[in-house]
């Protein structure tokens, strides 16, 4: 990872050239002694230097008219698992909305292991696409940074764990949970418990704290938790688990709708009616609240609205518009149905 990429200086110090005769020679100048080409091409072979197309792009106001839509995670399996979950559908509508309407192309790239990583990085250095659009599930991707140090035009969807200058979209993901709690509050309930991520995910550990924090408000101190991975059967583990230690539970609300949707099957199988003994609210506002029996009360994020900022936040620093890093957040709205 610390390996430095040859540049032009060294293909130049390489073919005893200046760096304006490689530059030349690599855009295809044609005034160039032939000569000079070739010890430029062998001093290329030898360095291994890979012409950055991005660059020249940007140089020549020709961009590919292609954006690669990076989804970045741990783990062989999890580009099957993408097709599966709404919420990278949503993603991907989005972003694909957006660039169609600009003529624009989507190159679709996993980034699942360290190696797919590298060949992610490499593909964009090449300039094989305009720049980046990053959806990460992993909470310490190295890759925001990879592309950053790669010179690649990159925005992410939700903002970094570490404290990296790139551009990004987000949610008040503090102020979805606190409305999750407020609402449950509102119908009454005194027991409520959650189904919350890994302390590690931001936007669950934001979610969390808004809901505790709105229950303890109302002097609700210790809310009981369980934790889930965002799929339908870490919720329904989950539910299990505290039903078992706290049968009085009233009130759930889960991080996510895929949980929520798990906890209700489970509710249901121990027999207790939604809304009536306990109420669910979820988070997302996916397909799943719209088909999951009862349809689900939940906190929206408007992920198509995000995506498609997010393209068009990295359309405004390939043209040169806007290329400073900024953060640009959403609000949540609390949709009610039948589960809450």
């Amino acid at each position: 990872m610390n390996r430095r990429s040859p540049t032009l200086e060294d293909v130049a110090r390489e073919a005893g050239v200046s760096r304006a005769t490689v530059s030349r020679v690599v855009n295809g100048v044609r005034n160039v002694d032939p000569g000079i080409q070739e010890l430029v091409r062998n001093a290329i072979e030898r360095t291994g230097y890979t012409p950055n197309r991005a660059a020249r792009a940007l140089v020549t106001r020709h961009p590919t008219g292609s954006v690669a839509l990076v989804v970045s995670g741990a783990g062989d399996a999890f580009a099957g698992r993408v097709f599966a979950d709404p919420f990278f559908g949503r993603v991907v509508n989005g972003v694909v909305g957006y660039l169609r309407a600009r003529a624009m192309q989507p190159v679709l790239l996993f980034a699942e292991s360290p190696v797919a990583r590298e060949q992610v990085v490499g593909y964009l250095r090449q300039g094989s696409a305009d720049g980046a659009l990053v959806v990460s599930v992993q909470p310490d991707d190295p890759l925001p940074d990879l592309l950053l140090a790669a010179r690649v035009p990159t925005v992410l969807f939700a903002r970094p764990a570490r404290d990296t200058p790139v551009s990004c979209v987000d949610l008040d993901h503090y102020a979805g949970g606190r409305l999750a709690g407020e609402h449950l509050l509102a119908r009454g309930c005194g027991r409520m418990a959650t189904i919350c991520t890994s302390p590690e995910v931001r936007a669950g550990r934001a979610r969390l704290a808004g809901f505790r924090d709105a229950l303890a408000r109302a002097g609700h101190g210790s809310v009981p938790a369980a934790e889930g991975s965002f799929s339908l059967d870490s919720g329904v583990t989950a539910m299990a688990a505290l039903l078992r230690d706290h049968p009085e539970v009233d009130g759930v609300f889960a991080a996510n709708d895929l949980m929520a949707q798990g906890a209700c099957h489970v509710l249901r199988e121990a027999g207790r009616r939604i809304p009536e003994d306990v109420a669910v609210v979820g988070f997302d506002d996916s397909s799943v609240a719209v088909t999951c029996r009862p349809p689900l009360t939940t906190v929206r994020q408007p992920v198509e609205d995000m995506a498609a900022a997010m393209a068009g936040m990295l359309e405004e620093q390939v043209r040169g518009v806007r290329t400073a890093p900024r953060t640009l957040v959403f609000a949540p709205q609390l949709v009610v149905r039948e589960s809450a």
